[in-house]
């Protein structure tokens, strides 16, 4: 089931399309991550589904309401972004208050479960917090709020490894125990390949990739090949192996070569080993290879990188 579906969603700024014809599907108790190079479009979208912007073209729902101007979706759905906003006179217990006047599904309960976490003074205003501080604050408020979505644009920048490890616990918990679906837009991959369990790779305003993790990972392999000089012809059988795969990257350390192969895995094994190489092994791929690797052959340039 969708919990957010964006159709058709387009935004232009003096001229430029930072999204263009974008179309989006988060499933009810996903975990989405929406990643992608700067300037790709990610936090426009998140602002455009937050009500932030106004789309110029398309539409956004939640559940099949439409999301702009619609106060009682908007109270099903908490927004933590990179740049926090509290109001500069509120302490943590006045802004606490606040959204629980806004959010149906406060917790009082578990509020103060988190205030064992989040180990912070209740009466300290809290703009005077430091920026990491700040955004555990967000968190302790969002969580508190038990909303139905959650939506992060790179929500964990500031947070030390042991508050950052906790913050991921407690939302999985959220998405374990109530279904919650969060959308994360962003730039730490690996983290992300941690968490979540569908990815959508957005490229010029478009989105260009949308999977589950592990069918994103699915058509691209890494490999690692090499020929023993001793055989027949081991420059010929490397040059086979490399006319007759999609070979997205190739390095070499001495006469071993590290490659990113795209199409069927079997394929792929078939044509190696039918070459009897005296070295054949499928290696792990991560998503930012993936990512890298796949945005590489739509023109976004990267440095070689040694893999």
């Amino acid at each position: 089931m969708e919990m957010i579906k964006a159709v058709g969603v387009t935004k232009c700024f003096d001229g430029f399309k930072a999204l263009d014809d974008l179309s989006l599907n988060v499933k009810k108790g996903s975990v989405y991550g929406l990643v992608g190079p700067n300037g790709a479009g990610k936090t426009t979208f998140i602002k455009a589904l937050m009500g932030i912007y106004r789309a110029d073209a398309g539409e956004m729902t939640l559940e099949g309401e439409k999301i702009y101007e619609n106060e009682a979706v908007k109270r099903r759905m908490v927004y933590v972004s990179d740049d926090l906003f509290f109001f500069p006179t509120y302490t943590i217990k006045q802004t606490a208050k606040m959204y629980k006047d806004i959010y149906p599904n406060w917790s009082d309960e578990l509020f103060e479960k988190l205030h064992d976490i989040y180990k912070i003074n209740l009466n300290r205003k809290v703009i005077r917090l430091s920026k990491g501080m700040q955004k555990q604050v967000a968190f302790w408020l969002g969580i508190s709020a038990q909303p139905d979505v959650m939506i992060l644009d790179e929500p964990i920048d500031g947070l030390d490894p042991v508050m950052r490890r906790n913050t991921w616990k407690l939302i999985l918990n959220e998405v374990a125990l109530r279904d919650m679906t969060v959308l994360i837009s962003s730039h730490n991959l690996r983290e992300l390949e941690d968490v979540c369990d569908h990815v959508g790779i957005m490229f010029g305003g478009k989105m260009v990739i949308e999977k589950s993790l592990d069918d994103v990972k699915g058509n691209i392999h890494k490999i690692q090949i090499a020929f023993s000089k001793e055989g027949e012809n081991a420059d010929e059988r490397m040059a086979s192996v490399l006319e007759n795969l999609e070979i997205l990257h190739d390095a070499r350390i001495g006469s071993v070569a590290n490659l990113i192969v795209k199409g069927d895995i079997e394929r792929v094994k078939g044509i190696c080993l039918a070459l009897a190489p005296a070295v054949f092994d499928i290696l792990p791929l991560t998503l930012e290879e993936v990512f890298i690797y796949e945005l590489g052959g739509m023109g976004y340039e990267f440095e070689n990188i040694l893999i």
